[in-house]
């Protein structure tokens, strides 16, 4: 059993960052598996930075917390240096920079989104090894190789917020369909110039898909409505 416990897990998750008309749209799943083991099925996967920047986090819970409780005290510091808040670029620079000089010590893949009003908002995907990639839209974690075409064919430039909003909500339920490290609720961080809403999606109330629908004429159904067969005479 120890030898188990001591063993590499397998730690899943689906994150996502879209960019929108006039802000950003961050989402996730709440599972927080070790191995086939679910240690915590309602965690919070999305975490404020600073009042406009939030980060995603997949990997290590641990090795993601660390560098978030990092940034956000260095990111403390530089707004009261500067008098004002920090931009987004900053803090994903912030994290690539803690990423990189302990990419041999760190498992985790993020994905930081805000508003600033320099830029407006930005998505940077910073995953494994500490790469910094400006995106219009960003996914991580186990759950996002299910979702590449998906997000291919689906995302388009200059949504209206709803429109960003129902597609993360869609593409973290499908990656919770597929992917058996991701569970949960769905929880989004909608991030503008008029602030940061917070919603949350029960399990119970997304979107069943594939293997999860009800059977419809089903075989099985239509043999036990029917009226049992004449018994055979010889």
């Amino acid at each position: 059993m120890m030898n188990d416990l001591n063993s590499p897990h397998s730690m899943g998750t689906t994150i996502i960052g879209v960019t929108y008309d006039g802000g950003v749209i961050l989402g996730a799943d709440s599972r927080t598996s070790t191995g086939l083991y679910v240690a915590n099925r309602a965690s919070d996967k999305i975490t404020q930075l600073t009042d406009n920047v939030y980060l995603c986090r997949s990997g290590s819970a641990a090795d993601s917390q660390i560098v978030s409780d990092y940034v956000r005290h260095f990111l403390h510091q530089h707004t009261m240096q500067l008098g004002q808040p920090a931009t987004v670029k900053v803090a994903a620079n912030l994290i690539r920079m803690l990423s990189y000089n302990n990419k041999n010590m760190l498992q985790t893949g993020l994905i930081v989104g805000g508003w600033d009003k320099y830029e407006g908002g930005k998505i940077y995907g910073i995953p494994l090894g500490g790469t910094i990639v400006d995106q219009p839209f960003a996914i991580g974690g186990s759950g996002s190789t299910y979702l590449y075409g998906f997000f291919d064919q689906e995302w388009k430039d200059g949504m209206t917020k709803d429109e960003a909003e129902k597609l993360v909500v869609k593409a973290v339920s499908l990656a919770i369909a597929r992917d058996g490290a991701s569970g949960g609720v769905v929880r989004t961080v909608i991030i503008n110039s008029e602030g940061v809403t917070r919603n949350f999606y029960p399990g119970d109330t997304l979107p069943l898909w594939h293997e999860e629908l009800p059977p419809q004429n089903s075989l099985l159904d239509i043999l036990s409505s029917s009226s049992s067969p004449d018994p055979m005479v010889s």
